[in-house]
């Protein structure tokens, strides 16, 4: 690898993430055999859950292109392309003084990052917990209080069992 460059500048989480990639670090499940280092393997895992996943040179080379006629700081720019706001509340605390500078154009801007850079992962919500209490067994089926459960599942009157001599309940015939 030749560096052109060295430290020319900010990067984006898309070239960030494809150096990261460049040097093996999807085809690692162990994570010990290629050379990166466990803190990379954390930045990768992010990045692989963040924009920058789906983005591609292309796009992120349309995107520059197409949003010059914007006039953003470099800063801005670097921003949005990490992470593609999709409203105007999203864009507003990227973007220093958005109302003032861009109006009407705002909204403009916010519809080319979604035209032009692609979409994050969607990302699996948690399924709610239920707050009912389960009582009575331990796999939180309701029972009769004047019931039990069986070792086959069945539910049999209290009066159909006595305890044994080791006090566990046993049906009774």
């Amino acid at each position: 690898m030749k560096i052109k460059e060295a430290n020319a500048g900010a990067l984006t989480n898309f070239e960030v993430l494809d150096f990261l990639r460049s040097r093996g670090a999807p085809k690692d499940p162990t994570r010990v055999i290629v050379p990166i280092a466990p803190s990379e393997f954390k930045v990768y895992d992010y990045l692989v859950e963040s924009a920058a996943c789906n983005q591609t040179k292309e796009h992120v080379k349309e995107f520059l292109e197409r949003c010059k006629s914007y006039k953003l700081a470099k800063a801005e720019v670097l921003n949005i392309i990490n992470l593609r706001p999709s409203a105007l509340v999203e864009i507003d605390p990227i973007i220093e003084e958005s109302e003032k500078r861009f109006g009407e154009q705002l909204e403009e801007l916010v519809n080319l990052v979604v035209e032009v850079l692609p979409e994050p992962p969607t990302q699996k919500l948690p399924e709610p917990e239920s707050n009912e209490v389960k009582e009575d067994t331990v796999d939180g089926k309701n029972m009769d209080e004047d019931k039990m459960e069986t070792e086959t599942g069945e539910q049999i009157d209290k009066d159909q069992t006595e305890p044994n001599e080791d006090g566990e309940q046993i049906v009774v015939s």
